[in-house]
């Protein structure tokens, strides 16, 4: 799945990024805890959460996550919005809560990935 199809599957919209939408994504991960998303580890991984501050973002560049989107509503500000852009890192949001976002994506075809080896 391409990050712009997840984008349109959770009727969400774009914060940043959008030009990069035809990158791949093969798994989801969704928390609001980053030493979850930590333990995750799994490569092209789309990162879902209603956690809104700087910490995500470092989180997703140490874990080389190429694309947040932020649950309920949530939206980054506008620091969060430029540290991703220095990141390369594509900012999206969506109305729907976390759990309603997995199963949304899972319907769309989006399937467990493989983990990646550190």
């Amino acid at each position: 799945m391409t990050i712009s199809e997840a984008v349109t599957v959770l009727e969400g919209q774009f914060f940043c990024g959008e030009e990069n939408g035809s990158l791949e994504v093969a798994s989801a991960c969704g928390s609001d805890l980053m030493s979850d998303v930590m333990a995750f580890v799994k490569d092209k991984v789309l990162l879902l959460t209603g956690l809104v501050n700087p910490q995500v973002i470092r989180t997703a560049e140490l874990l080389d996550i190429h694309c947040i989107i932020f649950v309920r509503g949530k939206t980054p500000s506008m620091d969060m919005i430029d540290m991703a852009k220095e990141s390369d890192i594509i900012l999206g949001g969506t109305k729907f809560p976390m759990f309603i976002s997995c199963g949304k994506l899972y319907e769309g075809g989006l399937k467990a990935g493989g983990t990646r080896h550190i």
